[in-house]
């Protein structure tokens, strides 16, 4: 008969062990990437969300009779965005009286920080004036009188369409 000699494996503590360490790294990574997302998402607010639903909701109904009040009057305008300035040839098929002043309001779809608000003098329909530069994009124009009885929105993609027409929704 042989002798055999029985060793003891003694056991070490549970942190020098590999499996409970692999085990604790996937939540600790979930937790990390929590924290470094609400940090960025609060560092980097976009405004989108309108906090008065109701009073948005109601202006809508003054945004579409301002839409056909400009159809009836048989506006149109013809843009024309270069780097840095704008100029807008305005038109009434129904011979309406074209106003002195025109509100021009240049909006960036998600940053509105980037809106441009103008107000523009013509002459025989003819509006011109200076912007600051417009990004590549999709970009929101809106005209109105000084009264703000009518106004025109349009949409433009630019650089592809530095001239554009904007005519009333309705039309």
């Amino acid at each position: 008969m042989t002798a055999t000699t029985m060793t003891r494996k003694t056991d070490s503590p549970w942190y020098r062990q590999g499996w409970p360490w692999f085990l604790i790294m996937f939540p600790a990574i979930a937790v990390v990437a929590g924290l470094v997302t609400f940090w960025i998402a609060y560092a980097t607010f976009d405004g989108m969300v309108v906090d008065d639903y109701y009073k948005e909701g109601r202006t809508i109904d003054m945004t579409v009779a301002r839409s056909v009040k400009a159809a009836e009057l048989g506006l149109s305008a013809d843009v024309k965005l270069r780097s840095e300035d704008i100029e807008i040839v305005l038109a009434s098929s129904n011979g309406a009286v074209l106003p002195a002043q025109l509100i021009v309001t240049i909006i960036h779809p998600t940053r509105a920080g980037q809106d441009q608000h103008l107000v523009l003098e013509g002459r025989s329909g003819v509006y011109s004036g200076e912007t600051a530069t417009l990004g590549t994009g999709k970009w929101l124009l809106q005209l109105e009188d000084e009264s703000r009885s009518w106004r025109l929105n349009g949409t433009t993609h630019l650089p592809a369409e530095m001239e554009f027409r904007v005519v009333p929704y309705d039309s």
